[in-house]
């Protein structure tokens, strides 16, 4: 795992111990960066169930203005601190420990350009999440893409308010799935 662009570029990152987590491939994080492409400068960055911290740092190394880590366990809490060190990135960055649900049930000051939601697998999180999401508008910004990592054979079409599926990309066992308003 390594960030790919960007003022970090090449800066290996560290895992979360254990089996717990499941880091995007650089091969799958390199496709998303350049599907978002430039308009990922000065955008804010919210990753969701943020494990290593990876996608988030990717952005701020590619001119993110903010990114905002919410993760719940103690050890990827550790690793995302560990990475933003390595990265020199840390200043740009919140780290949370919260639970995703609890975080998403208060209304942010200012609303998200990008979130990432990249749950368990295999656990309906990733739904959830992003019924959640299209029922606080308050997390969106006008142009807000939210993009969702799951397995392949997750997905399911939602029931949304707010947002729609406009793309999808298949990358071997991982599927990412794009949303806006």
């Amino acid at each position: 795992m390594r960030v790919i662009s960007g003022t970090a570029k090449g800066r290996t990152l560290k895992g979360v111990p254990g089996e717990g987590t499941r880091p995007i491939t650089d091969r799958v994080k390199e496709s998303l960066f350049n599907i978002l492409g430039a308009d990922i400068r000065d955008a804010r960055f919210l990753d969701l169930f943020a494990g290593t911290g990876g996608v988030g740092i990717e952005a701020l190394s590619r001119g993110a203005k903010e990114a905002v880590f919410v993760e719940q366990g103690r050890a990827a809490l550790e690793t995302i601190r560990a990475n933003l060190a390595i990265t020199q990135l840390a200043e740009r960055a919140r780290v949370v420990r919260a639970d995703v649900f609890t975080f998403l049930s208060d209304t942010p000051d200012v609303p998200f350009d990008y979130i990432y939601i990249a749950p368990p697998q295999y656990k309906g999180l990733w739904a959830q999440t992003l019924q959640a999401i299209d029922a606080k508008p308050a997390w969106l910004s006008e142009d807000s893409q939210v993009i969702v990592q799951i397995h392949p054979v997750e997905f399911e079409p939602l029931q949304l308010e707010r947002l729609a599926l406009v793309d999808e990309r298949k990358y071997g066992s991982t599927l990412l799935c794009f949303y806006e308003l």
